[in-house]
């Protein structure tokens, strides 16, 4: 792979939750961990698919014969287990001061959580949130389909090619190559999935605005 760029150029930014702002890991692996040996699933071999995904459509692909139904009644009360479980949830390194510098640009908010689970997580780390947000409960497919992305792009009033996504997980990361975006992949995950630039955490990361509308993403230490 090339050398990433040093700077990316944006009107808009889409911002992933899990892994990119806030990290929920611990709580993510414990409850998948019991789902998995509830379902007489190996945890480890579980754990290598829950990220980026909705809840049911993880479930759909470690148990491809259970009916559908069931995976969504399963997932609307995994939400409400990890809603509840909030222990060790924390942000992602940087993220403080880079909500703030991105506060009076466009961006939006593009989680696999919904709307009850985004506002738990984001508060248990401190961190502002934004005022558009495509949560689970307003799309009909979950990523690696594209189309949060492209209604969090619709909602801010940009074309796709104008926005950068920041991504931690392969779902994520195909979401926003499917949707004609330009990926910064977040934290230890990200890197395998070769998104267009990858940073250790949001500390590598400086934002820059100039008054024409162009935000301009400067990668540092990558």
């Amino acid at each position: 792979m090339p050398a990433a760029p040093s700077v990316l150029t944006a009107r808009a930014l889409l911002l992933d939750m899990d892994g990119t702002l806030v990290n929920s890991d611990a709580v993510v692996e414990r409850c998948w961990r019991r789902w998995a040996v509830r379902h007489g699933l190996d945890p480890e071999e579980a754990l290598k698919v829950v990220h980026g995904r909705q809840g049911y459509a993880t479930m759909a692909v470690l148990l491809p014969d259970r009916p559908m139904e069931q995976n969504h009644a399963d997932n609307r009360s995994m939400l409400a287990e990890e809603t509840a479980d909030l222990d060790g949830v924390v942000p992602i390194g940087g993220a403080p001061a880079f909500m703030d510098a991105v506060a009076a640009l466009p961006h939006a908010l593009v989680t696999s959580a919904d709307e009850a689970l985004a506002r738990a997580r984001m508060g248990a780390a401190g961190l502002r949130m934004p005022d558009v947000r495509v949560t689970a409960e307003r799309v009909g497919a979950s990523k690696p389909d594209p189309e949060g992305f492209l209604k969090g792009a619709a909602e801010l009033g940009f074309d796709p090619a104008e926005c950068v996504v920041f991504e931690d997980s392969e779902a994520g990361i195909q979401a926003g190559r499917a949707a004609g975006m330009r990926v910064l992949g977040v934290g230890p995950r990200a890197g395998a999935f070769a998104p267009d630039v990858h940073v250790p955490d949001l500390t590598h990361v400086r934002v820059e605005a100039d008054g024409g509308g162009a935000i301009r993403l400067h990668i540092t230490g990558a």
